[in-house]
């Protein structure tokens, strides 16, 4: 028996130490797996960062666009509005003149002298077109 508990004795002494190698091991390789991940978050942070600040531009770029196509439609606002207050007064110059019977013919032969002058004009192109071919 002796014999016996002095193999298990040298055996405890030899594999005594396996549980500490092996934890060792693990946490060897748990401290380079996390040197690992906190290298591969910093990788991803610093990919999250480069497109924040390229999102931060877009969006500064998208923001100045916008405030130019309202600065224009404002000022296309106000033109429309003082073209429309320039129709408005024609027409009603145009009522004017169009309520007097003299004027009348006056308006119905300038009429026709423009209607004459885009008959000639038409003829004389279709004629080029034949003639130049």
């Amino acid at each position: 028996m002796s014999n016996r508990r002095d193999y298990r004795a040298s055996k405890a002494a030899l594999f005594d130490g396996i549980d500490n190698i092996e934890e060792g091991g693990i946490r060897a390789s748990s401290s380079y797996s996390r040197e690992i991940d906190d290298h591969t978050n910093d990788k991803a942070l610093d990919s999250l960062e480069d497109r924040v600040s390229f999102l931060k531009r877009l969006t500064g770029d998208i923001h100045g666009e916008v405030e130019n196509h309202n600065r224009m439609l404002d000022r296309m606002g106000t033109k429309m509005d003082a073209t429309r207050g320039i129709m408005s007064g024609t027409m009603d110059r145009f009522k004017i003149v169009l309520e007097k019977k003299s004027s009348r013919k006056m308006f119905k032969l300038a009429a026709y002298f423009v209607v004459s002058f885009f008959v000639m004009y038409y003829f004389i192109r279709v004629f080029r077109v034949f003639m130049y071919g």
